[in-house]
């Protein structure tokens, strides 16, 4: 795939605590309409990781989008990044989960692929 320094220069993230896990089917409310999120698979890395599964199963509104770049605005080269965090875990989908999900690999790595 050649060098992965195209997606990475300039960018020097500050390590952040992660929840690793974060899709729709990981969230809920209380009964008191306070939010929660459980199922953590939790380390510390680059905070823009946590869109590779969020964008793979959606379910967080524009709102939720705007609201964390009000907080964290991207930084410069996250489109190109977003799509290496989603391979990730496309790849681990398609390792223990099977065949439903070698078609979107192949077209994130399609997409990689145009920016290198």
């Amino acid at each position: 795939m050649g060098s992965m320094e195209v997606f990475f220069a300039g960018y020097e993230p500050s390590a952040a605590l992660l929840h690793g896990d974060l899709w729709h089917g990981n969230i809920s409310m209380l009964s008191d309409d306070c939010p929660v999120v459980f199922d953590p698979a939790s380390y510390f890395g680059d905070p823009e990781a946590e869109f590779g599964i969020v964008e793979m199963f959606g379910g967080f509104s524009e709102r939720f989008q705007d609201a964390y770049r009000e907080i964290r605005p991207s930084e410069p080269g996250f489109e190109q990044r977003r799509h290496l965090y989603r391979l990730y875990h496309e790849l681990n989908h398609l390792h223990l989960f099977g065949a439903g999900y070698a078609e979107g690999c192949q077209k994130t790595i399609v997409r990689l692929l145009d920016f290198l």
